[in-house]
């Protein structure tokens, strides 16, 4: 029996030659094409304007393999966790984030991570694949539409924060920003998602040759390499000065300003000479910083800063001229919060 493709994995003109070859009009094509990412259609049957020979057809030689809620938790601060089963049985989890000003979704990459950064729980899991840009997409349709059924608000932004380091499936995460942001498919703006990177610098650049629209931010959490490569590992083979280098080719390219994302730790990089250094970095790159609390991951390694040492650290940016932002944390209580996302449910424990 043949086996059926993903109908997704094929572009306008693609499905237009395969109908045409099947003897049907060109036009039924373009209205496949909306209802697979404008109407993010699930399965044939929800094509209505095409006939039932069309659809049939469509069945017999295609399949939609759309991703789906296994299970998903609801923290006391309203932030949702989900699982989300791809059609191969993987699993992966995304967030969405409610506040009084936006709804957010925080959605993955890829299965697992091969960076091993020691203070997040994804980095602790092997790295089984990349995502396909439909899987990614998917998770985006499904977490709007759990913001507009649960908190009657339409998704606002999204930041590719999940699982996964999503320069490391650029070819793919590219293209889900297309189908998201385009007119034929979601029609967001670019300028409402954040794509978060641990630094890979080549790719970083290769985002300003492509003139990306939407947001970077960096995973920093240390301005010194010989911290940073405790931490990241990453930092061996992508150093603080290829990083500088790197994104300040983006800024040229792109006009965008980066985002840095500095978690503190207590007694590793909160102390006011880590700031010092924070203020050096900055003054090398066009950027203003996130400061993050530490979200426990169980292994007893790093610990939350005091308050005290947090705001001394945050003053002393600010005193420098550094715009600072102190984000805090949402869904702790699932596990849900930045770092924390390890498929930790039952879905994702039996898939």
């Amino acid at each position: 029996m043949e086996k059926k493709q993903d109908i997704r994995a094929l572009n306008l003109e693609q499905i237009m030659a395969w109908l045409e070859s099947k003897g049907e009009k060109a036009f039924r094509a373009r209205q496949v094409y909306e209802w697979l990412w404008k109407k993010s259609a699930v399965s044939f049957s929800d094509m209505t304007n095409l006939s039932l020979e069309v659809r049939e057809l469509l069945e017999a030689h295609f399949q939609i393999n759309a991703v789906k809620v296994a299970d998903f938790q609801i923290s006391r601060d309203r932030t949702i966790k989900n699982a989300f089963k791809l059609y191969d049985g993987n699993v992966v989890e995304g967030v969405l984030i409610p506040t009084d000003t936006r709804m957010t979704a925080c959605i993955s990459s890829q299965v697992g991570c091969s960076l091993t950064c020691k203070f997040c729980a994804t980095g602790k899991m092997e790295r089984l694949r990349n995502l396909s840009a439909d899987e990614i997409y998917d998770q985006v349709v499904l977490i709007r539409n759990q913001a507009e059924k649960t908190y009657h608000t339409p998704l606002t932004n999204i930041v590719y924060m999940g699982m996964g380091e999503p320069l490391l499936n650029y070819k793919n995460v590219i293209e889900s920003v297309a189908k998201i942001t385009s007119p034929e498919g979601l029609g967001m703006s670019p300028q409402r998602i954040t794509v978060s990177t641990a630094g890979v610098a080549k790719m970083i650049m290769k985002l300003g040759d492509d003139n990306v629209r939407f947001n970077l931010a960096l995973s920093l959490h240390a301005a010194n390499d010989a911290k940073r490569s405790l931490i990241m590992p990453i930092n061996e083979s992508n150093s603080l000065d290829a990083l500088a280098d790197a994104l300040n080719y983006f800024f040229e390219k792109t006009g965008s300003r980066v985002t840095f994302e500095y978690i503190v730790f207590k007694d590793f990089n909160d102390q006011i000479e880590d700031a010092q250094d924070l203020v050096a970095y900055c003054r090398r790159v066009c950027a203003k910083v996130n400061i993050i609390e530490y979200n426990p991951i169980g292994d007893g390694e790093f610990k939350q800063t005091t308050e005290a040492r947090l705001k001394a650290f945050s003053d002393h940016l600010e005193k420098n001229g550094i715009i600072v932002n102190v984000r805090r944390s949402r869904g702790k209580d699932i596990d849900a919060a930045c770092g924390q996302l390890a498929n930790k449910n039952k879905a994702a424990a039996n898939p």
